[in-house]
């Protein structure tokens, strides 16, 4: 017969678990802020109920493995993930992980400044494409068009690139094939419009920045802008637009925008130029980013 364990180890063990639901729900939490994606709409995507992702992100879920893998499919996230397991990659890979995560957070950017010069695409090819980006009701169709205008380049918004080679509205997209089908419509098209447009002004998803793999293929091609402003600004324009879609029946609309710009700012953060459009008219943040990208 095995040894019985200690109070003291059953107490350590059970706190030890209590940890690690509440790192666990909280990952899930802000994965699915940095998308923009409200409850129902991943118990939606994910097959999973709105009352045992609500007990997952609080840390009260009795957590199973397959349910936690329909929920990080949905957001197209892997597994590991939320587990922070070990996936199997070369040596030097792992190598320069370590390294990395030994730097001062403040030199990263320098780090990797220093890569996409040395083996990413040329600055020179680079800059000739603007890629705008931030939250909906940031101007990035406005400014978007009107700055391509001026400069003679094609007007492209990835979104509606996204529609024609679906063949059907970004609504439809999203019910047909959820989050992860999206998200596979919106690198392909991204690739496409780098490959086919040497120059040009693109507006992006407000959550592009939140899929590493399409965010980098930006960086790595695009002179990136990131179009700032504040949470209730957004939220005007978008009402003022008559396109209330991430925030329908949601009545905590205001605290879900804070979160998703909680969970984003660092990834804005990352673009080369940014852009602060707050309490500006169209023609003052015009002529701010016309001077952005000229430099």
């Amino acid at each position: 017969m095995g040894a019985r364990e200690t109070p003291q180890k059953v107490k350590s063990t059970a706190m030890a678990e209590e940890a690690f639901l509440r790192a666990l729900g909280e990952r899930v939490r802000d994965a699915r802020a940095r998308r923009g994606m409200t409850r129902k709409s991943l118990a939606h995507d994910s097959g999973v109920s709105e009352r045992y992702l609500a007990q997952l992100e609080s840390g009260q879920g009795n957590v199973s493995v397959l349910l936690l893998q329909r929920i990080a499919a949905a957001l197209n996230l892997p597994l590991t993930e939320f587990l922070q397991q070990d996936s199997e990659q070369p040596v030097e890979l792992a190598l320069i992980g370590r390294f990395l995560q030994r730097l001062p957070a403040q030199k990263l950017s320098v780090v990797r400044s220093q890569l996409l010069r040395d083996y990413g695409t040329a600055r020179s090819d680079r800059i000739k494409r603007i890629a705008l980006i931030g939250l909906r009701g940031a101007g990035k169709s406005t400014l978007g068009s009107r700055l391509a205008k001026e400069l003679e380049v094609p007007f492209i918004e990835l979104d509606r690139e996204v529609e024609r080679a679906a063949g059907t509205s970004l609504s439809e997209i999203f019910l047909l094939y959820g989050q992860a089908g999206y998200r596979r419509y919106e690198r392909r098209c991204l690739e496409k419009v780098v490959e086919r447009n040497e120059r040009a002004v693109i507006a992006t998803g407000g959550s592009i920045v939140s899929e590493p793999g399409t965010y980098d293929l930006l960086l790595s091609t695009c002179r990136t802008v990131w179009l700032k402003a504040q949470p209730e600004e957004h939220m005007a324009r978008v009402v003022a637009q008559g396109d209330i879609r991430p925030m329908s029946g949601n009545r905590e609309a205001m605290e879900d925008l804070h979160r998703i710009l909680r969970g984003r700012n660092t990834l804005y953060g990352r673009a080369e130029v940014t852009v602060d459009t707050a309490r500006k008219s169209i023609e003052q943040s015009l002529h701010q980013l016309r001077k952005a990208v000229a430099t």
